[in-house]
């Protein structure tokens, strides 16, 4: 799936003349539902399934098999170490989720420290040389999410604002260059 030559040649440039500075209200509002996970360290079922289906609906099915005692023990484990391998790889241990559902629930419970990886902002950082492995933005390991959310923080913390609005102006920006269907 192609998209437009990009207009900015560096994330800095682009962050800088793109910079989204209020989140979507579908999803402030389903962020403001969630705060408490943080905190409390307990999800129900459907929480976890409202989380996934924001980020795709496809595998629906495949999120329902988990069993809410399974999701909330994971979820405890995530939210009790300090380890972001571990965090993705108990987030991924659960039935239907993969990187970017996984990094999707982390934002939704904390978005000043994470955003999502998905296939749109990995084409754009790619296209603007900011990433230069996986151009096609797919299967993407515990190394790509990880390389990704260092840039993330490194450009939210330099910009003053959180880790989800950087990533949510990378796929606002992919949107206005994508030609074409995404899939």
């Amino acid at each position: 799936m192609p998209i437009l030559e990009p207009k900015y040649s560096t994330l800095g440039e682009l962050l800088e003349h793109e910079l989204e500075t209020k989140e979507d209200q579908k999803t402030a509002d389903l962020m403001r539902a969630l705060s408490h996970i943080k905190r409390s360290k307990v999800v129900t079922k459907d929480e976890f399934l409202n989380i996934c289906r924001w980020k795709s609906a496809r595998p629906l099915s495949h999120y329902r098999k988990n069993s809410e005692s399974t999701i909330q023990s994971v979820l405890k484990s995530v939210l009790s170490t300090r380890s972001e391998r571990h965090r993705l790889g108990l987030l991924t241990s659960l039935k239907g989720v993969g990187v970017p559902t996984a990094s999707a629930i982390l934002t939704l419970i904390d978005p000043q420290r994470y955003g999502v990886i998905d296939i749109r902002v990995w084409q754009l950082l790619y296209a603007i040389n900011s990433v230069r492995s996986n151009p096609a933005g797919a299967g993407f390991t515990f190394r790509h999410w990880y390389h990704y959310l260092c840039k993330l923080r490194y450009w939210a913390k330099r910009l003053k604002t959180s880790t989800r609005l950087v990533e949510l102006t990378l796929f606002k920006h992919h949107k206005k260059l994508q030609t074409g269907k995404l899939y």
